[in-house]
């Protein structure tokens, strides 16, 4: 971190608390720009900025490593409605927990790809993220499924922090650009 971040009262939100942080000179790798960083991304780092570092690689890591791991829970949760079969618990059971698997995959599904498109409202009640929390561990099938076909097109999340860096950088070029010249030089104007 920079020690020469915005001060927290300043009225425009600095980089750093857009979810970019701000660094400035040789610590941002740019030598004389300075400026907000680009947010690290699971499994990628910064590489989805310039598609560097083995991007394309990382892309179809995440891709296969994803389905794979879908299709060995998929193979847990066959081996776990077999032992239901054999306990003969009944048809009924049988289909409220495949049922069950089916919708709640389908919510971390729908969850984890809008956390690609969209961070989550700051203001949501914290008892909604811990019942969330037991529905991606229920629907983890449909969370990996979320990330394989988000890694088809970009890496999971790459358009959402794409819009925030791109944005802290314009607030921060405007800033800068406000800041430019010497304001005592500037010409007093005319009263009439």
């Amino acid at each position: 971190m920079s020690d020469e971040q915005t001060p927290s009262g300043s009225p425009e939100r600095s980089g750093e608390e857009a979810g970019v942080p701000e660094r400035r000179g040789d610590e941002a790798g740019i030598p004389e720009r300075g400026g907000p960083e680009p947010e690290e991304i699971r499994f990628f780092g910064t590489s989805w900025v310039h598609h560097d570092g083995g991007y394309a690689l990382r892309r179809a890591g995440v891709a296969v490593g994803s389905l794979a791991l879908a299709a060995a829970g998929a193979a847990v949760l066959r081996f776990a409605f077999q032992g239901l079969e054999v306990a003969d618990v009944g048809p009924f059971v049988g289909l409220l927990v495949v049922a069950g698997f089916a919708i709640c995959s389908a919510l971390a599904f729908r969850r984890t790809w809008e956390g690609f498109v969209r961070r989550p409202d700051p203001s949501a009640p914290s008892a909604a993220d811990r019942s969330g929390q037991g529905l991606m561990l229920i629907g983890f099938i449909g969370s990996l499924l979320a990330y394989f076909c988000r890694s088809l097109v970009e890496a999971p999340g790459e358009k959402l922090h794409r819009a925030e860096y791109a944005a802290a950088r314009e607030r921060y070029e405007r800033r800068r650009g406000a800041r430019t010249g010497n304001p005592a030089a500037k010409k007093p104007k005319k009263r009439r």
